[in-house]
């Protein structure tokens, strides 16, 4: 009687969690009462409308906002659904509903528009911007209110609810069922554990397949046995808090009981990791692990952070043992940090003949099938031919690269435009820094640094260095330069000096000398600045806005800052047919 009674009381708790999670208080006595808002909760603000507004989300405690990079009516649509309106009519940006404060929460969210709620759309993590409240996104949502109709009103009981299952949980009271945690492969010396739980909440569950079965086992090391009932309470309570140390344990238990979306948060966490091993076997490690998971935003973590280090990626241990799926991976990228496309042929030709013949000439096709070769100066395409390590035994497809190459560099943009696609990948620039398209300022060094096409100048209005590039990179356009000025500011005065506002420092802008609009038409700018460690591993990456980058803080960047009194800023131009 016992056990009916208290599965009774977690059926109503269940039933009581899939109400909206639209909430309306009522008060009888007319006095207020404040609502508590629940994790991932929306709101609008600032509209002249109920249904229109600033999107705000709250979490770990706070309302913060949206950027409105990525901000399309997908997102719209999850947002206004999971508010309790019909779906979206517009997607608002650039703060039209008036700039909200304190934290922006979310940036570059990518939704499919059949999530439940926004927080469960794609993100980098909570708080990883580099967008000002100028960006603010909102929305304007389908209300469906016919004259005369009946509205209706949401309540929303189940604020205490995730307190009250993991109190379940603590006490055992009714549980029915039992997960065994064992060591790997039955290991004897590992002491085995049993946790009692109630199948109800399992059942929640279907990749365990529980359903003709009193007990459920789990193989996991004896390291992560600590852990393990925190990760059962969060089962029930939505509720874990994750430290560095427990955080495979508990990526590799989410795995287990498929629970994506703690599976994502976790692998948020590693990222935090990545700066920190310089060999790159932690960083190439976690890829494959990824992989095997299918968690696909440790993954892209892992993908980003590598491409922004290739160059000291490919010439590491780790760089050489690489999987043929990591470096094809890898090269399919546009932010791929690299000297040039030529050394990235270079660098790959290298990498295919040490593995001997363990890439066949299909696998080694398909590798070079990545390689850009109209991003490749001219002169350096006619050398391929007497340079190329891999040119004898793939001769038809270096010739085809290099007559597309040719082509690219000798024909005007109004030619090519007829008949080629210039957004498919082989038109589109990585991240080249080699001379003339970079330059770097470092902030610790505050004497003079003049060089040949460079010259610096520090006063107390910031460092500023002046670079030239072409206009392109492609034979008509080297004789046509461009002078850019490149600076970084420390303090807010410094840019006042300049005259705009830096919402936080450093900051750093990068803008041309003169008008560029007579290239408008063809070519756009979609310029970099690369944030470097005194060993020269790249952990941040951004565009400029307007010319200017504010380089984001600890709590914003998507992995630790590891030098944080130490680093330098690389500016890199590149430009691309549009």
């Amino acid at each position: 009687m016992f056990v009916f009674r208290t599965s009774s009381s977690l059926v109503l708790l269940l039933c009581l969690h899939v109400l909206a999670v639209f909430s309306v208080r009522l008060n009888l006595f007319g006095k207020s009462q404040e609502v508590v808002a629940q994790e991932g909760a929306l709101r609008l603000v600032g509209g002249k409308r109920s249904s229109e507004g600033r999107v705000e989300v709250y979490h770990e405690g706070e309302w913060g906002t949206v950027c409105d990079d990525n901000w399309d009516l997908k997102e719209a649509q999850v947002a206004c659904r999971q508010l309790g309106y019909l779906g979206a009519v517009s997607a608002e940006v650039a703060g039209k509903y008036g700039e909200g404060t304190g934290k922006i929460w979310l940036d570059d969210l990518n939704c499919q528009g059949t999530e439940s709620s926004l927080s469960r759309c794609a993100f980098k993590g909570w708080a990883i911007t580099d967008c000002s409240h100028k960006e603010d996104a909102g929305v304007v949502c389908e209300t469906g209110e016919e004259p005369g109709g009946d509205r209706e009103y949401s309540l929303d009981h189940s604020l205490g609810l995730s307190e009250e299952l993991g109190a379940l949980f603590d006490s055992g009271e009714g549980c029915d069922f039992h997960i065994i945690i064992t060591g790997p492969g039955q290991n004897a010396d590992v002491k085995e554990q049993k946790i009692c739980v109630h199948r109800l909440i399992l059942s929640l569950y279907p990749q365990l397949k529980i359903t003709n079965s009193s007990s459920f086992t789990v193989e996991s090391s004896e390291a992560c046995h600590p852990h393990v009932s925190s990760f059962i309470r969060y089962l029930y309570s939505r509720k874990i808090d994750v430290t560095l140390s427990s955080a495979q344990c508990f990526h590799q238990l989410a795995y287990v009981f498929g629970v994506r979306q703690l599976l994502e948060e976790v692998g948020r966490v590693f990222t935090l990791l990545l700066p920190e091993d310089s060999t790159f076997s932690t960083q190439v490690s976690l890829y494959e692990y990824s992989v095997r998971t299918g968690d696909l935003v440790l993954q892209e973590n892992c993908l980003q952070y590598l491409a922004w280090n290739y160059e000291a990626l490919i010439d590491s241990a780790a760089g050489n043992e690489m999987s043929l799926q990591l470096m094809e991976a890898l090269l399919e990228r546009s932010d791929l940090v690299v000297r040039d496309e030529g050394y990235l042929l270079q660098s790959l030709e290298s990498w295919i003949l040490a593995r001997d013949s363990t890439i066949s000439l299909e696998e080694q096709n398909s590798l070079l099938r990545h390689i850009r070769f109209p991003m490749i100066p001219a002169d350096n395409l006619y050398d391929l031919q007497f340079t190329s390590k891999l040119y004898e035994s793939q001769e038809a497809f270096y010739r085809d690269g290099m007559l597309q190459g040719f082509q690219f560099n000798a024909l005007s943009f109004s030619k090519l435009r007829k008949h080629v696609d210039n957004g498919t990948e082989e038109f589109l620039p990585r991240v080249y820094t080699a001379d003339p398209w970079s330059v770097t300022l470092n902030t610790t060094t505050r004497n003079w640094n003049p060089g040949y096409g460079h010259y610096d100048y520090r006063y107390n209005y910031g460092i500023t260095q002046s670079f030239t590039t072409p206009a392109f990179n492609t034979m008509i356009f080297k004789s046509r330069t461009i002078s850019w000025y490149a600076q970084v500011f420390l303090n807010k005065y410094e840019c006042s000096q300049h005259g705009f506002i830096c919402d936080s420092v450093p900051a750093a802008r990068l803008y041309p000398q003169s008008s560029v609009s007579q290239y408008s038409s063809s070519i756009r700018f979609s310029n970099r600045l690369l944030l470097r460690c005194g060993d020269n591993k790249v952990f941040h990456v951004q565009d400029f806005k307007n010319n200017v980058a504010v380089v984001p803080t600890n709590d914003s960047m998507a992995m630790t800052n590891p030098c944080p009194d130490a680093y330098s800023f690389r500016f890199v131009v590149r430009p691309e047919y549009i």
